[in-house]
């Protein structure tokens, strides 16, 4: 399996953020000097000084003279000799429904990863690697029985655009639901989650906006800013300080030719994918009131996995939907499911559905795929007259801070919040991206290994995402093997003191 959510980074910037970044003692922590870790540490960057001389010296991008290079000859370079020893790792083939375990299709290479065959052999691990949050990715239940009613009803697809023959009855019931859900006026669907931020972003920010971007945003945030034509300045990662220093200047100094900015937006996620961090929503809804810019918010990892009622960021905190200004967010994780949305106000929705090129030229959603939605959001809401919505997201928050303390007390080293599902495990070397998740499949786990160019060379990591369909017996193998492993592959970074109390898994009648 692969991460499908990447990150991508317009430059180099320190994070500030305090979930995120290490503490002052790990930042001195630096991977064991063993000689086997410093020979990986030195090939890397041996390879990358030769990887500059090979683009440099040896061959040529073939780019017309005067022109730039049309790619990056170091990265070819990268995915030639370096990402292809490890390609087993990723895009693993599965063959069963993603829930609390999967079945990987087995298959070997015998030319070092340029290509691989089946073996016709199955392994079935546990699964840490799927946005499967509230667990609602299931081959049989309400969710898949109401889903395959509409497929007889409404059939696979419809064909056509929204704004065409594409609109069903069972789309403007999502529509409505999804906006009562999270307590605003209105909503919109689309069929894909990165295209509902790639293609809505041109429709509210234009050349003469200024967007404030944090550095850690998603990749098709930054793509829609891209085309947008808009000025787009980064802030430090989470860094509050830093954005209020940002709209200072940004309202002091305008724009380069003197006038005022037409608009000045931020753009946060609610949970940062690649750093399992939360934003710090109230104290940014202040300087958004205090600056008069707008905010914009993508909740793809939170909806459904945040918050009391699971109505993501804003219900954790207790704030007002309202307070924000744009509300995106996906279908593909908590609702196990496909697409996205964008939530406010009716005047806000009202120019997407003119405005919006995903609404005007992308096929609708497909009608199964939206009862899906519908079936496990009314769960969530209590709408389906039981408490299991209310189950899945206490376990949810429960497995995540019990998988979470455990691995501190390991001592490994963990990035973002302690309530945060996403759960990035750091490893630094490639190499040992590499070897954790093939000794950790030998041992029925199955986990997504994350690094260049998603994350710094030396900055590799192993990102665990947890779900309310884990079982505390599940849980407890996974960290018995994380743990055995840690000593084996020295992964023990984290120079905080272990507190050997143990860690308790607090059951449905019992509180922290």
């Amino acid at each position: 399996m692969m991460a499908t959510r990447t990150t991508t980074r317009l430059h180099a910037v320190n994070t500030c953020g305090e979930e995120m970044s290490p503490s002052a003692e790990e930042k001195k922590t630096t991977p064991p000097s063993s000689p086997s870790s410093l020979r990986n540490c030195l090939t890397l960057c041996g390879a990358e000084e030769v990887g500059k001389i090979n683009g440099y010296t040896w061959t040529s991008n073939g780019h017309v003279h005067g022109y730039a290079p049309l790619y990056d000859n170091f990265e070819k370079f990268y995915l030639r000799y370096v990402y292809r020893r490890v390609r087993d790792c990723w895009n693993r083939p599965i063959c069963s429904v993603p829930g609390a375990t999967v079945t990987l299709k087995d298959r070997v290479t015998k030319d070092y990863g340029w290509t691989f065959q089946f073996t016709g052999t199955e392994t079935q691990c546990i699964n840490l690697g799927s946005y499967n949050y509230l667990g609602f990715a299931e081959a049989s239940g309400k969710c898949a029985e109401e889903s395959i009613e509409t497929l007889r009803k409404f059939g696979c697809a419809s064909c056509s655009t929204r704004l065409e023959l594409g609109t069903m009855p069972i789309h403007d019931e999502l529509e409505r639901l999804t906006a009562k859900f999270l307590g605003v006026e209105d909503a919109i669907v689309f069929g894909m989650g990165f295209a509902t931020n790639s293609l809505n972003l041109p429709s509210l920010v234009s050349k003469g906006c200024l967007v404030l971007s944090d550095e850690k945003n998603h990749a098709s945030l930054i793509l829609g800013l891209r085309l947008s034509g808009a000025v787009i300045q980064i802030f430090k990662h989470n860094n509050v300080k830093h954005l209020e220093e940002c709209l200072k200047k940004a309202i002091v100094f305008g724009q380069s030719t003197g006038e005022p900015w037409k608009k000045i937006v931020i753009i946060v996620e609610g949970v940062y994918s690649m750093e399992g961090s939360i934003v710090h929503l109230p104290e940014i809804i202040e300087l958004k009131k205090k600056y008069k810019a707008y905010l914009y918010m993508d909740e793809a990892h939170s909806t459904g996995a945040m918050g009391k009622h699971g109505r993501g960021v804003c219900d954790y905190y207790s704030v007002d939907p309202r307070e924000i200004d744009i509300l995106m967010g996906t279908f593909t994780k908590s609702f196990a499911s496909a697409g996205g949305y964008i939530a406010g106000t009716k005047a806000l929705i009202n120019h997407l559905r003119i405005y919006s090129h995903a609404h005007t030229y992308a096929a609708s959603m497909s009608p199964p795929v939206t009862q899906q939605i519908i079936t496990s959001m009314r769960i969530i809401m209590g709408e389906d007259g039981t408490d299991d919505g209310e189950k899945r997201i206490k376990q949810l928050a429960r497995n995540t801070r019990y998988f979470r303390r455990r691995l501190n007390q390991i001592g490994v080293i963990t990035y973002g919040n302690e309530d945060s599902p996403v759960v990035p495990m750091l490893v630094y070397l490639f190499s040992k991206i590499g070897a954790v998740i093939r000794t950790l499949t030998t041992r029925n786990i199955a986990t997504v290994g994350v690094g260049f160019p998603a994350t710094p060379l030396m900055q590799g990591r192993i990102r665990f995402c947890l779900s309310a369909a884990h079982t505390k017996e599940q849980l407890d193998y996974v960290l018995l093997h994380i743990e055995e492993i840690a000593d084996t592959l020295g992964l023990k970074y984290s120079r905080k003191p272990r507190v050997p109390t143990k860690i308790e898994y607090y059951s449905d009648n019992e509180t922290e």
